[in-house]
């Protein structure tokens, strides 16, 4: 099938002899509504407009609009940058779009495109005007009104005389569409140019109605297997998903926070002037919820002060040391002994003690997870990995495979659950086919291939994924009996036992399109993200300015910058979707630092919700985003509670698809710091 996704320009052999005998363009195009795992302009334009300079014309102008099809928004919009001086107005969308615009100007509107569509209904406004998606658009020729759907038998050459008092023999509710044709091309002054017109045939062969919806049966089938919504954005993973794992240079310094975890900062235990070795603590967990920090070098304590956190943005009690690049390990690193030989409670305490946390994003102590207070029968491996542009996981997968087998076994014995399950998505294949061969003999595990989407990984939607249940509002994977953990945590727990090794590194990968060389490193908790983004050849940009980028290396196209501040590169600690945008490069890496990406700033102008519904359509966990902006504006923190905002997972699948360009996420964060707070 040919995929012309809602709509395509029409072929230079339609458009050019349509172009001859006309000037004074003006050229409006629809954003695609079903567009939706893209946020980015259409190129009909620019392709329309090289057609038309090949005829020697320059449109007077051109707009964007989005959803074309809604006729109130499409009608200010049009007021606004319609020329007085356009004569003739092509429009590029779907058929739903030409006939709008048609419908409320009185100059000569074309159809500069053909629309079909196997993936979706078309429009998304409330609307009585409708569109067959026949891939062969007649709007060109009828003013604006559709013969194909306006007319109950698709007459596309004149009418065909049993037409009464106005009303269509077939259906006497429904007006004759070619007696419409005809008032509409005659008040435009264009009936010679339709009573003149070449005898126009059907072209049977494109692909019909019925297919296209079957298509959309099965295509909406499959899009909701294993949970509901999710989308699917561009994964530049070929970046660095063939890149092994390389040990990043040593640090000279490292800035260890306190806070690098869910739940209470911990208490530091050393002081400047002190001298640490590798994996000796320096930090002790306050209380239940918390996390031990210990130390990723041997050197000495320079300081115990607050420093800025990549994360909060606020300044934490961070313990600074000066390396001596020995690396000396402290005498507390040392194996745990045989996994058999280790008691339930014994691999819970060798967890607290190593500090190991989530490391796939939240930062939840391990040991409280793998201790849940009710029974557990799964427990699943989140190698999915589902951000785009991070690899960090995936390569743990393919190079630690047997750490990973080691870990799982620990979790398993730690929580009492029978099962271990690997999950791994359907792009990782080199990953998949080891960890099946490392699992091919044990009876208790599996690996389990999900079928790509994001966010896949998030560990509600892994558990209905890929043990069918669902996670009540509110509540935990432990609930329905179920434990999810990271890949590279999993390794950790591997190393904290084998070699006791405390949790002082993790694999973190450095990418994106504007980062010169990237890579997968093994990085000291603590290292500075600057060091790391210089050491990869910076990021390049197009602007270089005072007012963007304060640098201390600047080249002509290549910026290795200490405090990002705006320009037209972003870069972020965590993937596209999910990370944070870091303002100040002289942040360390932290426990739950996955991925470091320097990717093009995209900035767009928030428009008032138009209610498309596209928010909910995509929601993983079910939510309905547009009620939050709407909330957000009177500050309705009731409505946010009445609307379940805490079971969010800030995803930004919302976000990413919104076609006003909402920033749903900030005031999602808003709402529910409000309901903390009391509000």
């Amino acid at each position: 099938m040919e995929d012309y996704t809602k709509f395509k320009l029409k072929r230079k052999e339609e458009l050019s002899p349509f172009l001859a005998d006309k000037d004074k363009l003006f050229v409006v195009a629809c954003n695609k509504c079903f567009k939706e795992f893209e946020i980015c302009d259409e190129p009909e334009i620019g392709q329309f407009e090289q057609l038309a300079a090949e005829q020697g014309k320059t449109p007077v102008g051109t707009a964007r609009i989005d959803f074309l099809c809604n006729k109130t928004t499409t009608a200010k919009q049009l007021q606004a940058v319609l020329p007085e001086e356009a004569e003739n107005v092509f429009v590029i969308s779907c058929g739903l779009g030409i006939q709008t615009v048609a419908d409320l100007l009185d100059k000569p509107v074309y159809a500069a495109s053909d629309s079909i569509s196997y993936r979706g209904n078309h429009g998304m406004a409330l609307t009585a005007t409708k569109c067959d998606a026949c891939g062969q658009c007649y709007l060109n020729l009828t003013g604006g009104i559709c013969p194909i759907v306006d007319c109950a038998k698709s007459l596309t050459n004149g009418q065909c005389g049993g037409a009464k008092n106005g009303k269509c023999e077939v259906d006497k509710t429904q007006d004759c569409a070619w007696q419409k044709i005809y008032h509409k091309m005659e008040k435009l002054g264009r009936l010679e140019d339709l009573l003149n017109q070449p005898v126009q045939l059907r072209d049977y062969s494109k692909i019909n109605y019925k297919k296209i919806s079957e298509y959309v049966k099965s295509v909406r089938e499959s899009r909701f297997e294993g949970y509901y919504g999710g989308i699917h954005p561009s994964e530049r993973k070929e970046f660095t998903e063939h890149m092994p794992l390389v040990r990043f240079p040593e640090p000279d310094t490292v800035v260890i926070p306190l806070s690098q975890h869910a739940g209470a900062p911990a208490d530091p235990v050393v002081e400047a002037g002190q001298h640490v070795d590798m994996g000796q603590k320096i930090g002790e967990a306050k209380g239940f919820i918390s996390g031990t920090i210990h130390s990723s070098v041997s050197g000495t304590v320079t300081a115990v002060e607050p420093r800025l956190h990549p994360i909060s943005g606020a300044q934490v009690m961070s313990v600074v040391i000066a390396s001596d690049g020995k690396n000396t390990l402290h005498e507390s690193v040392k194996p745990a002994g045989d996994l058999d030989s280790l008691t339930p409670d014994d691999i819970v305490a060798i967890t607290r003690e190593k500090g190991i946390v989530g490391m796939g994003g939240a930062g939840f102590p391990t040991a409280v997870k793998i201790k849940p207070p009710k029974p557990v029968d799964t427990v699943l491996l989140n190698g999915c990995e589902c951000e785009p542009l991070l690899t960090a996981d995936h390569r743990v997968m393919v190079e630690y495979a047997d750490d990973i087998i080691f870990g799982l076994k620990a979790i398993l014995k730690a929580s009492g659950a029978s099962t271990g399950i690997i999950a791994i998505e359907d792009n990782k294949p080199d990953a998949i086919e080891i960890m099946r061969a490392k699992t091919a003999d044990i009876s208790n595990m599996e690996v389990v291939v999900a079928k790509t989407k994001y966010p896949q990984g998030a560990e509600k939607m892994l558990i209905k994924r890929v043990l069918g249940r669902q996670v009540p509002s509110g509540g935990l994977p432990a609930d329905v009996g179920a434990i999810v953990s990271n890949i590279s945590t999993v390794k950790a727990i591997s190393d904290a036992i084998q070699k006791g090794l405390p949790l002082v590194e993790r694999a973190v990968t450095v990418t994106g399109e504007r980062l010169r060389k990237p890579g997968n490193y093994l990085v000291k908790i603590g290292t500075s993200v600057k060091e790391i983004i210089d050491y990869c050849g910076g990021v390049t940009s197009d602007t270089v300015t005072s007012d963007t980028v304060t640098s201390d290396a600047v080249t002509s196209d290549t910026v290795t910058s200490d405090t990002v501040t705006g320009g037209d590169v972003t870069i972020k600690m965590g993937g596209p979707q999910m990370g944070f945008e870091l303002c100040d490069l002289n942040v360390p890496v932290i426990k739950g630092t996955n991925g470091l990406i320097a990717v093009e700033t995209i900035v767009t102008e928030p428009a008032n919700c138009i209610r498309c519904g596209r928010c909910a359509d995509v929601c993983p966990m079910e939510l309905k985003p547009l009620y939050f902006t709407k909330y957000a504006g009177t500050a309705d923190w009731q409505g946010f509670k009445d609307q379940c905002v805490m079971d969010c997972i800030e995803c930004k699948c919302c976000e990413t698809i919104c076609s006003s360009k909402i920033p749903i996420v900030r005031m999602i964060k808003i709402g529910k710091q409000a309901i903390r707070e009391g509000k």
